[in-house]
This record gives structure tokens, sequence and C-alpha cells, in this order.
């Protein structure tokens, strides 16, 4: 009978002991088994991302404060669709936007490579020909290529002079971006004018008088220290402003290619995009002008401008190339890149 209690007090003991193991000593709440982290999401600092975008947290690991990588690889339009938005603030004093240049054709990866100093990102930059830019390149005030001033085209059966304003985007003194259809007035590369609306040009009829200071109305010097060109203009003043047809400019315009563009927001961000397209190894076609257009409104552009796409748009992050190149998957040397960089 003894033997019998005994057992009993002991088996009592044992539950209790365990019962006390399992308590949680700071309240009293039982502790779960291999209790699970939950996983962390990097969240954006800069900005709220449209739907699809997400922070590239690893290549914007070494990043300082006001700049930052985000991607969408999914389903856009119908479409399977690769995009790269790099985003930073205008207003960090350390963080320089540079337009440069070469005398012979390089990889935007190489302009990446051969600058000095900390690079955070490289894209390509405005047209070009053989070791030849069309497009505007400025930097520091010093003009290194003007934009094309004349465009020939075929009228009445004969090869034509044609002076288009074309889209160029830039920052003043003042940190203060802003894109708008420009012009090199009079003999000197440097005089550039800015006008609010674009040399009315149209393909097939007559051509619009040579731009000056008074024509189109409302031009006035355009007061840029560092400045990149492309064309067309995307969004002007918060509007979709897509002018072709103005800038005489045909890239495949409703078909969908590559695209690389360039823009900025309300909130002084700058943005820098770069479309994958051409690529059959893995469906992804590109964008048109309108679809482009549409996903920089999303991000909340006010001023964007296009730059040279197809098998020229390329971007380069933290020493990687970011999409798949349209010429056959191989990167395609170009005159002009735009660099972020540490000032």
């Amino acid at each position: 009978m003894h033997k019998k209690y005994l057992r009993l007090n002991i088996q009592l003991l044992l539950l209790v002991l365990l019962i006390s193991c399992s308590k949680n000593t700071s309240g009293g709440s039982t502790t779960p088994i291999n209790p699970v982290t939950p996983p962390t999401v990097a969240i954006p600092k800069l900005m709220t991302l449209p739907n699809g975008w997400k922070l590239s947290s690893i290549l914007s690991a070494n990043f300082p404060s006001g700049i930052e990588l985000y991607y969408y690889d999914s389903i856009y339009a119908g479409r399977k669709t690769k995009m790269f938005c790099l985003a930073y603030d205008s207003k960090t004093t350390s963080i320089e936007f540079k337009p440069t240049i070469s005398s012979v054709a390089k990889k935007p990866s190489d302009f990446f490579k051969d600058e000095t100093g900390v690079v955070y990102a490289a894209i390509n930059g405005g047209y070009f020909g053989v070791n030849q830019s069309y497009s505007l390149v400025k930097y520091n005030g010093a003009v290194l290529s003007p934009n094309i001033k004349v465009l020939n085209r075929t009228y009445n059966g004969a090869s034509t002079a044609y002076y288009a304003t074309r889209a160029a985007f830039g920052v003043t003194s003042t940190g203060a971006y802003e894109a708008a259809w420009v012009y090199h007035v009079g003999t000197t590369n440097d005089m550039i004018y800015s006008y609010p609306k674009p040399n009315a040009n149209v393909e097939g009829k007559a051509p619009m008088d040579l731009p000056t200071e008074i024509f189109p109305i409302g031009g006035s010097i355009w007061n840029t220290q560092s400045a990149i060109g492309g064309s067309p203009m995307l969004i002007k003043n918060g509007k979709v402003n897509i002018t072709d047809t103005a800038e005489m400019i045909s890239i495949n315009n409703t078909t969908s290619r590559p695209r690389t563009a360039i823009g900025y927001t309300a909130s002084n961000l700058v943005l820098l995009f770069a479309i994958e397209g051409d690529n059959t190894l893995n469906g992804t076609d590109g964008m048109n002008l309108v679809e482009l257009t549409t996903v920089m409104q999303s991000f909340g552009c006010v001023d964007a401008i296009n730059l040279d796409g197809g098998g020229s748009t390329s971007m380069v992050v933290a020493n990687q190339l970011l999409v798949r190149p349209g010429d056959n998957g191989v990167e395609r040397p170009v005159v002009s890149a735009v660099l972020i960089k540490k000032k």
C-alpha cells in the first residue's frame, strides 16, 4: 500500500516538473516548439512602388541613403516583362548626375568601369552614329555634343532640311531638374534655347522655320549645368505629351522594343528606366512608347524623355548588367551614357 502511494506521489511530482518547465519565465505563457521568424520584406524608403514592383535589396545594399533600385519581373499588358528603375533623391547633395561621352563607342558597362570614383549606376544615353552623338551631352556647364540641328527628309520628291526641337533632360546649378524641347541657336552650340512647345514639323509637309530666340514662341535660354538629349518627350508638366511627330523621330514607336528613359517626380526623385526586350530567349518583348509612358506615370513622373533604345538599352548597377541586351544578348557599344555616382 505504501509503495502504491509512493509511486503516485512520484508521478504527480514529475507532472508538476513538466508543467513548470513548459512555462515562460517572462509571463507564464508557453514557449512554442521550433518558433518560426516571419520573413523580412524589404520596404522602399524613397517612395511607394506601383503594383508588381519590388525593391532590389541586394543590389541596393551598398547604396548610401537617398538612392534605391527597383525591379519588375512579371506580366504587364498581357506579356512577360522585365524592367528596372533606379531612383535617387535629387536633394541629396552627395549624388551626382553625370552625362558623359566617348570619342570611340564603348559599352555602357565600360563607361561604368572606366569612370573614376564611386559609381552607382550607368545607362546608355541618346542617339548616335559612327562615333558621333546626335543627342545633347552637357556636363558641368560644357556642351560636349549638341542635339542634332538638321534632319533631312523627303518633301515633294526632294531631300529637304527640317529643324527639329528635340527633347532633353537636365539639371540647373540650383539642383532643379526639368525636361524641355531644345535647340542650339546661332553658330555656337553653347546657346541652348528651350521652348514651351516643339517646332511643329510634320514629315511630308513643308518644314517649319529655323528655331531662333523668338521662334517657336516663348523660347528662353536653357540654363542647365548638365543635360542629356534624347527623343521624344514622353511627359511634360505632369501630362502625357509624346511628341514623336514634331521631333521627327521614328524608333518603332508603336511596337514592343527595349527602352531606356529618364524622368523626375514632384517629390524630387530622378528616375532612370531600362526595359528589356527583343529577347526570344526568355520571351521579354519590351514596350511601345505609350506603355513606357504609362509606367513612368505610375511612378509619378511630371517630366520624362525617351533615350536611345533597342539594342542600345542597358543598365549597369554594382558592376552588373541588369537587362539582357537586344543585340542577340551582346551589349552594344554606344557614344554617350549617364552615370549616377558619388559627388
